[in-house]
């Protein structure tokens, strides 16, 4: 019972701080890791991927009602990412990701400082490309978030945000909209891939989704009353604990 409540606890906090930055699975999938110290590393990141795409989901709706979403992006980025983090998830079982786990924090603290330096990074909409130059960097970004998220996962959602900033001109708030469709497809190959080997425990991924859920619309909430500068600053917060924490398991990998 303790346990539930535990995972349960867990999953509502990932699905809100997901639903505004990403970055829920610093929360969720280490509790339940330490809640089940004995279970395949595989079957616990397919359960969390199964709870995680509700949660995501229900965000990305909260979103579209409420967010003018620029699906020019958000489509073909989606689209890549479903199918390149399906064949990231299938080259993880044939290769290593060792040196993911060594160059994960340095890249982080890259876009950590760029964010503190940038004291106007994300505060104003502006777009700047269009037609098919646009869509062509929203091909290219899906593809290779989708390929880290299926091949190695951890901080998804934040590289998400800070290159539909940095690459298309989006505010904090906006990037996060499409950040979230481009997360579910992500979470969708993944699951398609440990559903097909078996890696999911279905009773425990579905009810921490329905905290998740929870999570996510009070999360989504949240980002849209308060905006892009609240968003900014839990995007520093939560790369910043990425850091510490990417940082430590790559010291001890080492």
């Amino acid at each position: 019972m303790v346990d539930f409540w535990v995972l349960g606890a867990a999953a509502f906090g990932a699905g809100l701080v997901d639903a505004v930055v990403g970055g829920g699975g610093l929360i969720q999938l280490p509790t339940m890791f330490a809640v089940f110290p004995n279970m395949a590393p595989a079957t616990l990141i397919g359960t969390n991927k199964l709870a995680s795409i509700f949660g995501t989901s229900v965000a990305a709706v909260s979103y579209a009602r409420r967010v003018a979403i620029a699906w020019s992006v958000a489509t073909p980025a989606a689209l890549a990412a479903l199918v390149f983090a399906f064949l990231g998830a299938y080259v993880v079982t044939k290769l290593s990701a060792d040196f993911m786990r060594i160059a994960l924090p340095v890249v982080l603290l890259a876009v950590a400082i760029y964010t503190f330096a940038k004291k106007d990074f994300g505060s104003v909409h502006a777009p700047i490309h269009s037609g098919a130059k646009e869509q062509s960097l929203a091909l290219a970004v899906g593809a290779a978030i989708g390929f880290y998220d299926g091949f190695f996962g951890p901080g998804t959602g934040s590289f998400l945000v800070f290159l539909f900033v940095r690459v298309f001109g989006f505010d904090f708030l906006g990037a996060s909209a499409v950040a979230k469709i481009v997360n579910v497809a992500c979470n969708f190959a993944a699951l398609i891939w440990f559903g097909y080997s078996g890696h999911l425990i279905w009773q425990l991924g579905l009810t921490m989704a329905v905290c998740q859920i929870v999570g996510s619309l009070i999360g989504s909430r949240m980002a849209m009353q308060h905006g892009s500068g609240f968003v900014r600053k839990l995007f520093l917060v939560v790369v910043s604990v990425l850091i510490v924490k990417s940082g430590y398991d790559a010291w001890l990998r080492w």
